[in-house]
């Protein structure tokens, strides 16, 4: 059966977003080993995408506040979590673990979320869940590799972890959001938040916030810092979240989703064209169980009933 152009339109939208965001660990890494620290990279990044984001997210509000107003609590919420803690801790990952490594472990997010809804909201999973979960806890001990020479440094599993806890409270709160809320104004709204908490947190010294204006080593060539910093906002936020949004309005928001698992593979591939870091053997069978898992789970999503009404756009992860 031939495809329908604005599905295929909608494939290629979703492909884009999913190569785009992938693309942000290796400019956050030229950054990071420059001197940057990583709570300043996350600053960086979000908050000059979210000033980018400010005028369509204003257009589209425009007689809508009563909207931005009563959603002002979730936004909050969501930029502490969903951006501020889960890209903090992404970031730091990338100082201590291969890109893809740390893309693998913060992707365990959404296996979390089973755990969330089946403890908390007593959503007991389905056997097709359950295997996917397995399969991407079973991967996860081939990721971490744990008696081989790719052995990987504690610290630096801890953060990606953190970064799989940013990601589920991402995915929960992102689920209880009003679906009158446009897309975009949550996107702007969380990652001014998370720009804003950063800053505020840094300026009373809780918080590292180490930046230097120097040239940066990029892809084997030595480049100015604004390179890696107009690639993480520009790039990896602005154009990600956009044509993220627009998939999920073409698609819908489950099979965006879907087709966003693939910002794993590409993330791999961009570390090891740009900063030449490919996981070991063990490792890639751990990467793949991994993504195997998440796309059961997600498989399982998609068999899910569907409400009548036109379901939300959702935000891509914010990696």
């Amino acid at each position: 059966m031939r495809q329908p152009p604005a599905a295929g339109a909608g494939l290629a939208l979703a492909l884009l977003s999913a190569v785009t965001f992938a693309t942000s660990g290796t400019f956050a890494r030229s950054l990071i080993n420059a001197g940057w620290s990583a709570e300043a990279v996350v600053m960086a990044r979000v908050g000059i995408a979210a000033l980018v984001l400010a005028a369509p997210a204003v257009l589209v509000l425009r007689g809508r506040w009563p909207v931005l107003r009563r959603n002002l609590a979730s936004i909050g919420v969501f930029g502490l979590l969903g951006v501020a803690l889960a890209q903090v801790c992404f970031f730091n990952a990338v100082r201590y673990l291969p890109v893809g490594v740390a893309l693998l472990l913060e992707y365990l997010g959404i296996i979390l979320v089973v755990g969330w809804t089946w403890l908390v909201q007593g959503q007991r999973p389905r056997r097709l869940t359950m295997a996917g979960s397995a399969a991407a806890l079973g991967g996860l001990v081939f990721v971490l590799d744990l008696t081989g020479a790719g052995r990987l440094d504690p610290v630096g599993v801890l953060w990606g972890l953190g970064a799989a806890v940013g990601l589920a409270g991402y995915y929960v709160l992102a689920g209880r959001v009003d679906s009158a809320l446009p897309s975009v104004v949550m996107a702007s709204g969380g990652m001014a938040v998370g720009a804003g908490t950063l800053l505020l947190l840094g300026l009373v010294g809780a918080l590292p916030l180490r930046a230097t204006f120097g040239a940066v080593e990029f892809a084997g060539q030595h480049t100015s810092w604004l390179v890696p910093i107009a690639g993480l906002a520009l790039v990896a936020a602005v154009v990600a979240y956009l044509t993220g949004i627009a998939a999920a309005r073409v698609l819908g928001a489950r099979m965006a989703s879907f087709v966003g698992l693939t910002e794993v593979m590409f993330a791999v591939l961009i570390a090891w064209l740009v900063l030449g870091e490919l996981p070991t053997v063990v490792q890639l069978l751990g990467g793949a169980l991994i993504v195997a898992g998440v796309a059961l789970v997600r498989l399982d999503e998609l068999r899910a009933p569907v409400e009548p009404a036109q379901p939300k756009a959702a935000e891509p992860a914010l990696t």
